[in-house]
């Protein structure tokens, strides 16, 4: 069960610009209104009892629920990964190419095109039924990310987005992409930033009761990605962070929150300032490029 309190997140986000302020980021007034600021909001009586459970999700139970209306409204992270993937792979030669927890289909879809083999792999039966229908002439099977149905050494290439944050553990998943991968084999990954991830951006699904859930998520640390895949033999070959537009640092601030319960930031346009120095310079996601040495 995940304990979520509106108050809690905002006064987070005062913190954090607080501590920028301390070393040299804000000077005295923004450090007065922060304070001034925290002040309001735990005399805030509508705060007070706001606070909501929500369950832990599991990404089938989670996917089966959000597949009927995935492809309804764009992810707005798909507008972060997709130019900087889509750029890796132009430079990328046709060949076998397996999608790991491909969803509905939408890097399927794009490697397709690229003239690629396309081997699609998801824990959800609900999002590979659109990814099918999406990607006629791609093969899709059931399958974990820890033990893809693909035999070894027969992958040209492996790309895998926004679902790495649901693992608990790297290194069980890069030492399945390694095996499946051809020597010389690339790997693209996307997810969300760890930053990100630690303000809230975790997906939400809605049981049939109306509750909220949140999606399984864990921070990975950029080290954490180095630490499993260089002993496996992959090579960095590149790496982005997309920068997403941050709050604005002015306008009068929201009397109420937002739909926070759904998406925990739309409380940052209570406290915009707060959230514009919170966020300043955070990526939205991070992007990776490897390929495994060459051992022929």
């Amino acid at each position: 069960m995940v304990y979520e309190h509106p108050l809690a997140y905002l006064l987070g986000l005062e913190g954090v610009a607080l501590l920028r302020s301390f070393t040299g980021e804000h000077d005295r007034e923004f450090v007065a209104a922060r304070i001034a600021e925290v002040r309001r909001l735990i005399d805030d009586g509508s705060l007070a009892d706001a606070a909501v459970e929500a369950e832990r999700v599991d990404t089938v139970t989670g996917y089966r629920t959000w597949s009927g209306t995935y492809d309804d409204g764009r992810n707005s992270a798909f507008d972060f990964d997709e130019p900087v993937v889509e750029k890796i792979l132009d430079g990328l030669p046709a060949g076998t190419a397996v999608d790991a927890a491909c969803g509905t289909g939408r890097f399927a879809e794009i490697l397709a095109g690229r003239g690629h083999r396309v081997v699609g792999v998801d824990s959800s039966p609900e999002m590979l039924e659109r990814a099918r229908e999406r990607v006629p002439e791609g093969e899709f099977s059931v399958g974990d990310l820890t033990g893809l149905p693909v035999g070894d050494a027969t992958a040209d290439l492996v790309v895998c987005a926004l679902a790495l944050t649901h693992v608990p553990s790297l290194g069980p998943v890069f030492a399945e992409f390694a095996r499946v991968l051809r020597p010389g084999g690339h790997l693209v990954i996307s997810d969300m930033h760890p930053g990100r991830v630690m303000f809230g951006s975790v997906p939400t699904v809605r049981d049939a009761e109306g509750k909220p859930g949140r999606l399984v998520s864990h921070r990975h640390e950029i080290g954490d990605y180095l630490r499993v895949a260089l002993p496996l033999g992959l090579q960095v070959r590149g790496f982005e962070e997309p920068a997403l537009p941050g709050m604005p640092a002015s306008g009068p601030a929201a009397a109420e929150p937002g739909p926070w319960d759904l998406w925990p930031w739309s409380l940052a346009a209570m406290v915009p300032e707060a959230a514009a120095a919170a966020s300043a310079d955070m990526p939205a996601t991070m992007i990776w490029h490897f390929q495994l040495d060459d051992q022929e």
